[in-house]
């Protein structure tokens, strides 16, 4: 075996380089990631809360590129978390066998409960509990392990916003210009996955450029081709573009 390539936790992914140091193995890591989802005023805002939804409750949000923060502009710091929580509401959680179901159940009990304990986490530090989405009808098979859809108003040191949750949990921070938010955007130990919605070509390109992560999206979110390049930077593993481009 001349390489190892793993897809995993950030923990475990630096448990893998110090035992590669032995024989120099080449490594190949895609680990966590806290991707910062980001809307200006100036965005379609149609196209940014669908496309957030998407980015964070997709697969029930067990994606380690997923859009777990979300960071809106403050002229629409009221209508888009309304929006938003309006369309979070709606999700049909349930039976993954059920057709009706739009969100089925986490990897494990274990797991769930390890979800929802960031809602606790996220009132100790002094966040406001936006939405806590509970499935209304639990089959047998998936009581155990269906997620809430949950969402916290939190600042950007806030454990919520700096941990990987890894489940449908969002949390929503607001900013005032570019700099601003690219240093939240930035504020944390991953660099995997980010977007950002914007009408300004300008300001995309700028601000795609400054963010510290393998991968933007502009006014869209996990949309690439398979073939595409795809990695990390910092604690979300090895890649090159953000490398590439300094």
């Amino acid at each position: 075996m001349h390489k190892i390539a793993f897809t995993g936790s950030t923990v475990t992914g630096r448990k893998i380089v110090q035992a590669s140091s032995g024989n120099l193995k080449r490594v190949q890591l895609e680990l966590g990631g806290k991707g910062a989802n980001i809307i200006f005023d100036d965005a379609d805002l149609d196209a940014a809360i669908v496309g957030s939804a998407f980015a964070v409750f997709h697969n029930q949000g067990q994606a380690c590129i997923a859009g777990s923060r979300l960071l809106i502009q403050e002229k629409n710091r009221g209508s888009i978390p309304r929006r938003f929580l309006k369309l979070a509401s709606s999700i049909r959680l349930g039976d993954p066998l059920d057709p009706l179901t739009e969100m089925g159940p986490l990897t494990s009990k274990l797991h769930r409960d390890r979800v929802l304990s960031y809602c606790d986490v996220a009132r100790e530090q002094g966040g406001e509990i936006l939405l806590r989405r509970q499935p209304s009808r639990r089959s047998r098979v998936a009581a155990r392990m269906l997620p809430d859809a949950d969402v916290v108003r939190a600042k950007p040191a806030d454990r919520v916003c700096q941990e990987e949750v890894f489940g449908p949990f969002v949390a929503v921070t607001t900013f005032k210009d570019e700099a601003e938010v690219i240093a939240i955007a930035n504020g944390t130990p991953y660099g995997l996955g980010g977007g950002l919605w914007t009408s300004n070509l300008q300001r995309a390109h700028r601000v795609a450029r400054a963010m510290i992560s393998g991968m933007v999206w502009v006014n869209c979110y996990k949309r690439a081709n398979p073939g595409s390049p795809f990695g990390g930077v910092r604690g979300s593993g090895y890649g090159a573009r953000w490398a590439t481009k300094r």
